[in-house]
């Protein structure tokens, strides 16, 4: 009874309302393109519709677990994850799909390691920083093993490659050590000496310099490596103020690359126009700010930490994905939190509003 009475209905509408836009576009978007695949325009739905069940079940499951006792499982959960990325560079385990490593087949199902990877990092960070306190502020003692900790999960991302989830987890990472209280003595060069890494990461790998080019100058290549920028603008020019209406729109058939992952949210652009894309990107800042007003009123540090940690989590990589499907930066292979087709994350950040709606069930239970 405590729980009905103290959840936080404002973040968990903002949940529902995304993840039922979700399955709604997932089917908009994929519908023509399973039944030419599949053989069936059901395809995506129903497994959709079947992460969408787990991750509420998970949810609700989280909902329920104290949030203190995370505490207890955050390195083991971290290490976890990391056999997870290694298993992915065993013949036979990883599944390669566009040339990208990403995906695990374990007995019965696929996962994408990379989303539990973030999850548990939060985790590990919230315990961490939150036992070594005044600590944190000393460079061997506090920065120095969280950057060993990063550089391993980076290294382990890149080779896959997945650039995007490493530049979520090293900006998520980075962002909750500042507030944690390190020096920024320590932070700026860190910054400055691995820009020229990510130089090299870029400008020395073919297809990764020729998607920078493209996001400065798409029509440079519109047929190859502006492809995708140029379909996702064409789908928001297209759908104007109100859209063309829900399903009608003409991108998903083949001309927009991942409609139904990726550029999702440029098939929302284009059935439900203007209006709709607005409201799809106020639901997800109205749900940050939910989860960073948990934060702020948590007097605990440790739930300070977290909910802060995965209220950036799910407010960064849907503002990268939001700002891909835009041209405002180049094109990454990272999914729309709750919109995006797609059981690993779907599960993942719903388990994240779990956590923050029992973060905030127990201030509702000190007031």
């Amino acid at each position: 009874m405590t729980f009905r009475r103290n959840v936080d209905t404002s973040l968990l509408l903002l949940t529902v309302s995304l993840t039922c836009i979700g399955v709604v576009m997932v089917y908009s978007s994929s519908a023509i393109m399973a039944a030419d695949r599949f053989h069936d325009g059901f395809y995506f739905l129903k497994r959709q519709l079947a992460y969408t069940l787990v991750g509420f079940v998970m949810m609700a499951i989280a909902t329920y677990f104290n949030y203190k006792n995370w505490r207890k499982l955050a390195v083991i959960s971290l290490l976890g994850s990391i056999v997870l990325l290694a298993l992915l560079f065993i013949p036979g385990l990883g599944v390669r799909v566009g040339g990208a490593m990403r995906w695990l087949r374990l007995p019965g199902l696929t996962v994408q390691p990379a989303e539990l990877v973030k999850l548990t990092l939060v985790l590990y960070l919230a315990h961490s920083l939150t036992r070594k306190k005044e600590k944190v502020r000393s460079f061997l003692k506090g920065y120095f093993p969280y950057m060993i900790v990063l550089a391993l999960l980076l290294g382990m991302l890149v080779k896959q490659p997945d650039m995007g989830s490493a530049m979520i987890i090293a900006g998520v990472a980075l962002s909750m050590l500042i507030v944690a209280g390190v020096r920024w003595r320590y932070i700026l060069p860190t910054i400055l000496m691995t820009m020229p890494v990510v130089y090299f990461l870029i400008m020395q790998v073919d297809y990764r310099r020729r998607r920078i080019m493209a996001f400065l100058d798409p029509w440079d290549d519109p047929f190859d490596t502006g492809f995708q920028i140029i379909q996702s603008l064409v789908a928001f020019g297209k759908g104007g103020v109100l859209g063309q209406g829900l399903g009608i729109g003409e991108q998903k058939l083949f001309y927009l690359p991942e409609a139904h992952t990726d550029f999702i949210y440029s098939v929302i652009g284009e059935e439900l126009g203007l209006v709709g894309s607005l409201i799809v990107a106020a639901l997800f800042l109205m749900l940050v700010l939910c989860g960073l007003r948990i934060a702020l009123q948590c007097e605990d540090p440790f739930g300070r930490n977290l909910a802060f940690g995965l209220s950036l989590l799910l407010g960064l990589e849907a503002f990268v994905n939001l700002a891909v499907c835009l041209g405002l930066l180049p094109t990454k292979g990272l999914a729309l939190p709750f919109v995006s087709y797609g059981g690993t994350s779907l599960v993942v950040s719903l388990i994240a509003v779990g956590i923050l709606l029992n973060i905030s069930n127990s201030l509702g239970a000190k007031r």
